[in-house]
């Protein structure tokens, strides 16, 4: 299934602005003042958002040692999946490898049922990387991978997953407006259960546009483009959940609805209810948006 009702989500101790992962995301600005408080606001208003829709958000708090400023974005250092199996990925920051934490993985082994683990943190070794569901949008239903290389996103690695977990790769290069590889698949494009949401214009070569484009079109969903401002306001970085009742929803921030047109809001409505939550704290120090908040849990409860 492509979406689930269980969401992990990280709450923050030390976010800030990290100068380690600013050099090859272009989404990050120059720190605000005491980003920690208004980030922690921001991250309980998204939460209770969240669970007044009847998503269930496992919430589990960051510990101030070791540090690890980006720990509010979980989705990169880990997946869950099918069948009891979760991954982990390697970071490119060093401080973000600090993730990684074993009490987060004992907590969520007391409610979810764990069977086995795929760790790829070993590339780190060798400088390799691929940061989760950020590097990669995943279509669960058709078991393809999108990923635009970054240095973020190796391609080896890439192939190293999506042959141990029967994903089938579709790999392109997708730039910004200033032609600067974009750090992660996730900001620029959005796979739900019956459309997609992306940015073409993102995409410089023709050949693989118009691969990427089939893609998607073999699948039977709908293609719902956005524009290069949009991205930029975080319009690619949404995840679909539903809730207790089976209800789907399309989760974004207020800055990413806020930059869509009505044309687009009422395509997306017409698939799912959207909710929104205010983020520029965290989207502006951090580089990252709703999506990038979420680890989607598809797992079963114990």
């Amino acid at each position: 299934m492509q979406t689930t009702s269980h969401i992990l989500m990280i709450r923050p101790v030390n976010f800030t602005f990290n100068a380690e992962t600013a050099v090859n995301n272009a989404f990050q600005s120059t720190a605000t003042a005491d980003p920690q408080t208004q980030a922690l606001n921001e991250f309980d208003g998204f939460v209770q958002i969240l669970r007044d829709n009847n998503v269930d958000v496992t919430v589990i708090d960051d510990t101030p040692e070791p540090y690890t400023p980006d720990s509010i974005f979980p989705n990169n250092w880990i997946s869950f999946h099918d069948q009891g199996l979760i991954c982990l990925y390697p970071m490119y920051a060093a401080n973000r490898r600090l993730e990684r934490k074993p009490a987060v993985l004992q907590q969520l082994a007391g409610r979810f049922h764990i069977k086995q683990t795929l760790d790829f943190s070993n590339y780190e070794e060798q400088q390799l990387y691929l940061e989760g569901t950020g590097s990669m949008v995943l279509d669960r239903d058709h078991r393809i991978a999108y990923a635009c290389l970054s240095p973020r996103t190796d391609k080896a690695v890439l192939l190293d997953f999506c042959a141990r977990t029967s994903y089938k790769p579709e790999i392109f290069t997708a730039v910004d407006a200033n032609n600067l590889p974009i750090y992660h698949t996730n900001v620029m494009m959005c796979v739900a259960d019956q459309y997609v949401v992306t940015c073409l214009d993102s995409l410089p070569d023709p050949t693989e546009r118009d691969h990427f484009v089939n893609t998607i079109r073999s699948t039977g969903k709908t293609l719902i483009p956005i524009t290069l401002s949009q991205m930029n306001h975080f319009a690619g970085n949404m995840l679909q959940v539903h809730n207790r009742q089976g209800e789907r929803l399309l989760v974004m921030s207020s800055q990413a609805f806020d930059s869509l047109t009505p044309e687009q809001i009422d395509k997306l409505a017409a698939f799912n209810r959207i909710l929104h939550s205010p983020l520029h704290t965290i989207e502006t120090n951090g580089g990252g948006s709703a999506r990038c908040m979420l680890a989607e849990i598809h797992l079963d409860p114990l």
